[in-house]
């Protein structure tokens, strides 16, 4: 028992703490959107970049207001973005306290690999995904039947677009973290996990089939990534056991001396 804290909270003091967390947690949400509001044209400008590559040079805004809130969108997904820190400096902090030391080592890998996974998904979706997307759906524009189609996307439309994309891809690649989380609190096996391949890859194609556009590039660029994650899960949870087994004999050699 002295691995954990000895220090026991009645639920009010409990209530008071979380309150605490969570004030810190949306005064860094504020001040990131004070900050992102000031710099939202400049991160939407960077956002743009795909559909000027593809050959688009303009977005339109049909009502009054659009345009604004286009702009409050942004500030508030890039505050989301670089207030998540300390959203899960916070949640750790409240968590903390109530774990032993071995389950402190095994979450806190788990949550730092978080934003680091989610910002390789995000990358993956802004400079592959989005853009060949956006080339597949921007080429149905041209002469159709004597008419001529043009393409003349909403800035409110552009931005859930990427935004889709942009979380889509950044949530889908926690799938590890996720697998190993559930897998380290009984709720599924290695076994289960290795049994399971197919069942997984269907519903990688499933996921990629919601979360992009219905070509084939776009969904197997989400899809594949998702099988070899969910491949690298396994392969994670493999060595885990590994080395639990190669500890557990010393151990007890240990105790036996």
């Amino acid at each position: 028992m002295s691995e954990i804290d000895d220090s026991k909270m009645p639920l009010l003091d409990h209530l008071i703490e979380l309150r605490s967390r969570l004030l810190w947690s949306f005064l860094a949400l504020a001040i990131a959107f004070g900050i992102s509001i000031y710099f939202a044209r400049p991160i939407f400008g960077f956002l743009v970049q795909p559909l000027l590559a593809s050959g688009q040079d303009k977005l339109i805004y049909t009502a009054i207001f659009e345009a604004f809130f286009v702009e409050i969108k942004v500030a508030f997904f890039a505050a989301a973005f670089f207030s998540f820190p300390v959203f899960a400096t916070q949640l750790w902090r409240f968590v903390a306290p109530g774990l032993y030391a071995k389950e402190k080592r095994a979450f806190l890998p788990f949550l730092l690999a978080t934003p680091v996974l989610f910002t390789i998904g995000a990358a993956m979706a802004y400079y592959m995904a989005i853009p060949v997307a956006l080339n597949y759906l921007l080429g149905f524009g041209g002469n159709v039947g004597g008419v001529e189609q043009q393409a003349l996307p909403g800035v409110d439309n552009y931005l859930n677009f990427v935004m889709k994309f942009i979380f889509g891809f950044g949530i889908s690649f926690l799938l590890p973290v996720l697998l190993m989380l559930l897998e380290k609190a009984g709720i599924i096996t290695l076994a289960q996990l290795k049994g399971g391949r197919r069942y997984a890859i269907v519903g990688a194609f499933a996921i990629a089939a919601v979360l992009t556009p219905p070509d084939v590039v776009s969904q197997l660029l989400l899809a594949i990534p998702l099988c070899i994650l969910y491949e690298l899960a396994i392969i994670a949870i493999w060595l885990t056991h590994r080395g639990k087994t190669k500890t557990a004999p010393e151990v007890s050699e240990t105790v036996a001396e």
